[in-house]
């Protein structure tokens, strides 16, 4: 993206910047104050027990819920769209996971496990898994319900009645997969409960690169697009992208 001339901010003196920086600021704190609260009240809401007996494939065999959760207390679950059938995984859930490596130890100091879990059986999920060289961990729920009952997968016939209850809502959706967020907790004698889900924009938390974007004078860049994240490949299917000459941080000096 190229900025055309007519849409360049006002170029001012470093003092000037810093006022209307300053303004600016006002309002993030505004936003963080309010981020807070929201977290705060997210902590607060009531739980449901999880009573259906899911099992899980994974590499190391059938898997419960609560044995996902791997020791810790509380579970995160990345919905990741990948259905029986197709080829790979969705581009978007895989930008997604893109985000996880990193932050794996972390989370597991803070008594989190984050887990994704598809419909796709495993074979499938760890074919992918290696084409994408992901080590996070990654369960199949093929022959569970479990997908559907939190939401993120819908029947044929929900779908031919030309609209499904996705993110809360009774909408139109053209997939019978879609992406979430779900989170858990258990207890010391073997429950599990469910405390938190989030759809649509909401994943967006798990796509840090966004938050970076945000940050810049291009910003995310995608309003002349067919859809917001009609730019986002695999990982291994970009197009390496040119440097100008000159621009880059080892370019010889003349």
């Amino acid at each position: 993206m190229k900025i055309a001339a007519h849409e360049i901010p006002a170029i001012v003196s470093r003092d000037t910047w810093r006022t209307a920086r300053l303004a600016l600021l006002a309002r993030e704190k505004e936003l963080t104050g309010l981020h807070d609260r929201i977290a705060r009240e997210r902590r607060a809401l009531p739980w449901v027990r999880v009573d259906t007996p899911y099992a899980f494939h994974t590499l190391q065999g059938t898997r419960t819920l609560i044995e996902l959760f791997d020791g810790r207390r509380q579970l995160m679950v990345q919905h990741f769209m990948f259905a029986p059938g197709w080829e790979q995984g969705c581009k978007s859930c895989s930008f997604m996971a893109d985000h996880h490596a990193g932050v794996l130890p972390h989370l597991a100091q803070r008594d989190l496990t984050l887990v994704a879990v598809s419909r796709a059986p495993l074979a499938d999920i760890e074919a992918f898994r290696r084409r994408m060289g992901w080590t996070f961990p990654w369960v199949s729920s093929f022959g569970t319900s479990f997908n559907h009952d939190f939401g993120v997968h819908f029947t044929q016939e929900e779908m031919s009645r030309g609209a499904v209850d996705y993110n809360y809502t009774r909408q139109p959706f053209p997939h019978e997969e879609a992406p979430g967020i779900s989170v858990f907790v258990r207890d010391d004698v073997g429950q599990v409960f469910h405390t938190y889900s989030r759809y649509g924009r909401g994943v967006e938390t798990m796509m840090h690169t966004y938050a970076l974007l945000d940050l810049t004078p291009h910003g995310r860049d995608e309003d002349a697009l067919d859809y917001p994240m009609a730019w986002v490949r695999h990982h291994d299917r970009y197009a390496v992208a040119p440097v100008a000459a000159g621009d880059g941080c080892c370019a010889a000096t003349p």
